[in-house]
């Protein structure tokens, strides 16, 4: 059976940009689970009201609904239990949620300074109105002045955001150690949703993360390498 995936989409409904829904697309190709995306956009809240929920990613696989990219990657651990992406123990599994809470409350900030007015360029009339107000509220100014200085605070704050990350990189291949697991997955699902919807370049080419991402990008396939981009 085919999973169906939500996917946040721009105007053109092939570019999907959501951090979030890449981290649940990586972790179905982890498993190996076909999966089925149908885009979705800021004002179709009510197409995914069966879910409980106003946010995607919203997995469907058969009668199960499951809402939010943690509790995704755990339904398919326990659902698909033969390519884990999460630790089984209390230990591991609370220093995955660190990470998760990090690229949520730290990175996803310093990226949203470089990138949200293209974002608001790629999306319909009718999403481009919803998130300039949605955002602009909650950043406290425009659009166009929160990216004012990304080229030089704004990506700077970037690279100093991912300095733990680059520290674990210059030890060791994946953040999972010798193979990625889901910290490496999230992390990937942060880059990816900059590198769809901006051709602002965020890494340094002599940084070890970029190294990585490179690496990262060429998973499955060229998953991510090969998606459309703005």
């Amino acid at each position: 059976m085919t999973v169906t995936l939500y996917e946040l989409a721009g105007a053109d409904p092939a570019l999907r940009f959501s951090p979030y829904c890449w981290r649940t697309r990586l972790v179905l190709a982890h498993k190996g689970i076909d999966v089925e995306g149908l885009p979705w956009r800021f004002t179709e809240k009510a197409r995914i009201a069966f879910s409980g929920g106003t946010r995607v990613p919203v997995l469907v696989d058969g009668e199960r609904v499951v809402t939010d990219s943690w509790h995704i990657a755990e339904y398919l651990d326990e659902a698909y239990p033969d390519a884990l992406v999460l630790p089984r123990d209390a230990a591991g599994r609370g220093h995955m949620l660190f990470i998760n809470a990090w690229a949520d409350g730290v990175l996803h900030g310093a990226i949203a300074r470089c990138v949200l007015k293209d974002i608001h360029d790629l999306l319909a009339p009718e999403d481009q109105a919803y998130f300039r107000e949605s955002r602009e509220r909650a950043m406290g100014r425009s659009l166009e002045a929160v990216v004012s200085d990304r080229d030089t605070a704004g990506v700077t704050g970037v690279r100093a955001a991912l300095a733990p990350v680059r520290a674990v990189l210059r030890r060791q291949m994946w953040l999972g150690g010798e193979a990625p697991d889901y910290a490496d997955y999230l992390l990937l699902g942060s880059l990816q949703w900059a590198r769809c919807v901006s051709r602002f370049a965020l890494l340094a080419e002599d940084d070890p993360v970029a190294a990585w991402h490179h690496r990262g990008l060429a998973l499955f396939g060229g998953l991510l390498e090969n998606a459309p981009r703005a």
